[in-house]
């Protein structure tokens, strides 16, 4: 019984898309017969979102390598074991 259940299944999948394929000839056909554009059968795409944000400025510095940090993040490991960050400070 399960076996002609799968068989039966497998024969409906083969149909659609056997009628599947017609049709998307069928479309094609028609959309170049008509002169049909992408924009015209989908619509406008949207334009892709751009980041807006402004980059942080660096809030901290290293005095022996000149590297920078935002404070934002993780911790670089020549700031994380300060106790006072105070001292990477960059004075404004």
């Amino acid at each position: 019984m399960l076996h002609l259940k799968l068989e039966s299944k497998q024969q409906a999948e083969e149909a659609r898309l056997a009628e599947l394929d017609s049709i998307i000839t069928t479309m094609r056909e028609q959309i170049a017969e008509y002169g049909i554009t992408p924009e015209q059968l989908f619509g406008r795409r949207r334009a892709a979102a751009t980041n807006t944000r402004a980059p942080i400025a660096p809030k901290y510095q290293d005095p022996k390598t000149g590297a920078t940090w935002s404070g934002r993040g993780k911790a670089p490991q020549w700031i994380a074991g300060a106790k006072n960050r105070d001292r990477f400070l960059i004075e404004q």
